[in-house]
């Protein structure tokens, strides 16, 4: 007959793996939201620049960007996504990233909006103010970016570790 304390012990552990099971269960279907909306934010910048022919190709060319960044965006949490599954633990530099690509779309936006507002003083200034905040947040999450990537144990530039590997290939 089991002890007490190995029953609790025994409850516990089911109880985790019946939570991680859930767990992973949620992570996956995050994981498939997002490649889903990612493949439909795709097929509707192809439908963008399709529709926009016969507009000025800086309103294409920005309505494109806008768009792929946000898709950018969706990749970059679909891999902070993979990560938690893969290692059970949330990982900060993901949702940095995300933050940095987020600010960046906003500032390239803000950027085109503030040409059209020169003759408007108080909104161009507006606009100025708002543009550098963003860049000034866009900066420091990449400094932390920066900081963690160089915290974590063996961490290695991806950039690097590809031109390594293709390096090292027959």
């Amino acid at each position: 007959m089991a002890k007490p304390g190995e029953q609790t012990e025994e409850r516990q552990r089911l109880a985790d793996r019946i939570l991680s099971v859930f767990e992973d269960a949620i992570y996956w279907a995050i994981a498939v939201m997002l490649v889903v909306g990612s493949g439909a934010l795709l097929v509707s910048q192809f439908n963008t620049m399709l529709r926009l022919r016969s507009t000025p190709t800086n309103t294409i060319m920005l309505e494109i960007l806008d768009g792929l960044l946000l898709i950018f965006i969706f990749v970059e949490l679909l891999y902070a996504v993979r990560t938690s599954l893969r290692s059970h633990e949330i990982v900060a530099e993901p949702f940095l990233i995300v933050g940095m690509l987020a600010g960046i779309k906003e500032i390239v936006v803000l950027s085109v909006e503030a040409a059209t507002l020169l003759d408007n003083g108080p909104n161009f200034a507006r606009a100025v103010v708002e543009i550098a905040v963003l860049g000034g947040v866009v900066l420091v999450l990449a400094l932390a970016a920066f900081i963690l990537r160089g915290r974590r144990p063996g961490a290695e530039d991806a950039g690097t570790r590809v031109v390594t590997e293709e390096a090292e290939a027959p």
